[in-house]
């Protein structure tokens, strides 16, 4: 199994190169959506991304559980989750208290391990990058920003390969200990 993680900004082209890898996987596909519907915006980016994935997919929409999603999918089925960031903010405005987020971290992590166990197809995994740019000015926002920023490394350390995308440009993110031995 070969874990993918797909990293960057918005509209980098993280997506749009997570469903042309599932694409050329010639096999069965299954695509985990995060996103919940909250406001006419969401709802409209929701559509767009369901037309743009092709008809003979399967799609499981789980804005909350998503270690049952990766478990329950096929080990036949391109796995694509898109994406961890729209996830970790319903897990916020749920309420969900950060004892209990970072058990969903470490279970999520668990459930990514245990596919690649089992001789599954590939999986991709999407996230942003939101450590960049301007500290945030509430508490609420560096707390998204430092969870992000740990459950992104997690990921990470899990992948096989791991691609920060630019302008639709894909740099290869090495592990650093790589560099320094």
């Amino acid at each position: 199994m070969t874990l993918t993680f797909l990293l960057g900004g918005a509209r980098s082209g993280k997506s749009t190169l997570a469903v042309r890898m599932g694409e050329h996987h010639g096999g069965p596909v299954h695509f985990i959506a995060t996103a919940e519907p909250f406001d006419a915006d969401l709802r409209a980016r929701i559509e767009r991304h369901r037309a743009e994935r092709p008809a003979g997919w399967t799609t499981a929409e789980v804005p909350l559980d998503l270690t049952t999603a990766i478990a329950a999918t096929p080990a036949q089925s391109f796995l694509i989750v898109d994406c961890l960031t729209v996830w970790l903010a319903n897990l916020l405005v749920h309420v969900m208290p950060p004892p209990q987020r970072a058990q969903a971290f470490d279970d999520v992590g668990r459930a990514l391990r245990e596919r690649g166990q089992v001789g599954t197809a590939p999986t991709v995994v999407v996230s942003n990058e939101v450590g960049m740019g301007i500290h945030p000015d509430s508490e609420m926002g560096r707390d998204y920003r430092d969870e992000l920023g740990r459950l992104n490394q997690l990921v990470a350390s899990l992948a096989d390969r791991s691609l920060l995308m630019v302008a639709g440009r894909a740099l290869l993110l090495d592990n650093p200990w790589d560099h320094l031995r």
